[in-house]
C-alpha cells in the first residue's frame, strides 16, 4: 500500500511564541496549500495557540510535544488532551527517547498516554528505539520490539489508520550521525512485521513510520525512497524554515 509521507517537526525546548508563529508561517507560505505531502509541526506547549493561528486554513497540522494521561487533575506543571484538542491539536508525540531517558517515562506510562491520545480523537506519533550501548550489544530489535508491543497494548486495528511510529536510533539525535539508509529500512520493516502481528496485515500496512534520527535534506532522499520509511520527525532541521521546507519538498519527490 502506497501510503502518503508525512514530515513532523519536532521544535523541542525552541522558540517563543512569537518565533514559533513566525517560524510557522515561512512554514506555511512554502508548503502550506500542496497535498503530496502531510505536515506536523510540533512548537513546546507556550507556542501551541501562537502557531495554531499560523497554521489555520492550510494543510498543516499542529502537534504537541507531550501530554498527560489524565483529562484533569493534581498534576503540577501537566497538559491533558482535552487541553490540547481546544487548542485544534491533531497529534501529539509521545514516548521520545529524551522523555524516557531524562524524565524516566516507562513503556507502561507511554501506553497509558497513547490509549489516552486515541480516546480523545489525539493522532498519537509514538517514538521507538535503542541507544548506542543497547545497538552496540545487538540488542536493536530486541528494544524496539518490547517498546512498540507495551506502548500498543489495548490499541485495536480499527485505530491503526491514526496510529504513527517513529523510528528513532537514540544514538543518531543531536549527535550528527545518522542511520545508514539500510540500518533504517531494516527496522523498520521489523517494526512493520510487529504491525502485522499485533494489528493484523491490513491495519498494519496502513501505520505510518517515520524515520527520527538526524534527517536533514542531504540524506533524506535516499532514506524516503526506503519501501518502510513513510516519513520524518525532524529535529534539529525542522527550526529553521528553509531545511525543513526543503524535507517536505524531498518527500514530495519520492515516488
Amino acid at each position: 500500500m502506497h501510503l502518503k509521507k508525512l514530515i513532523a517537526g519536532n521544535w523541542k525546548m525552541n522558540k517563543t511564541a512569537g518565533d514559533g508563529l513566525a517560524l510557522a508561517k515561512d512554514v506555511v507560505a512554502a508548503v502550506g496549500k500542496q497535498n503530496e505531502v502531510d505536515v506536523v509541526i510540533c512548537p513546546p506547549f507556550t507556542a501551541l495557540e501562537s502557531v495554531g493561528r499560523a497554521v489555520e486554513g492550510s494543510v498543516v497540522r499542529l502537534g504537541a510535544q507531550n501530554m498527560h494521561p489524565e483529562a484533569q487533575g493534581a498534576f503540577t506543571g501537566e497538559v491533558s488532551a482535552p487541553m490540547l484538542r481546544a487548542l485544534f491539536v491533531t497529534h501529539v508525540i509521545l514516548g521520545h527517547s529524551e522523555r524516557r531517558s531524562l524524565f524516566g517515562e516507562t513503556d507502561a506510562a507511554v501506553n497509558h498516554k497513547v490509549l489516552a491520545a486515541f480516546k480523545n480523537q489525539l493522532k498519537p506519533i509514538l517514538c521507538v528505539g535503542e541507544s548506542l550501548a543497547e545497538r552496540e550489544a545487538g540488542s536493536t530489535l530486541k528494544v524496539v520490539q518490547t517498546q512498540t508491543e507495551r506502548a500498543l497494548e489495548g490499541v485495536g486495528a480499527d485505530q491503526a489508520a491514526s496510529l504513527i511510529i517513529a523510528y528513532e536510533p537514540v544514538w543518531a539525535i543531536g549527535t550528527g550521525k545518522v542511520a545508514t539508509a539500510d540500518q533504517a529500512q531494516e527496522v523498520h520493516a521489523f517494526i512493520r512485521g510487529l504491525l502485522v502481528k499485533i494489528l493484523g496485515e491490513p491495519a498494519a500496512q496502513r501505520v505510518r513510520i517515520l524515520y527520527g534520527g538526524s534527517m536533514k535534506p542531504s540524506n533524506a532522499a535516499e532514506l524516503l525512497s526506503q519501501k518502510d520509511i513513510d516519513g520524518g520527525l525532524i529535529g534539529g532541521a525542522a527550526l529553521e524554515a528553509r531545511s525543513f521546507v526543503e524535507l517536505v519538498k524531498a518527500a514530495a519527490a519520492v515516488k
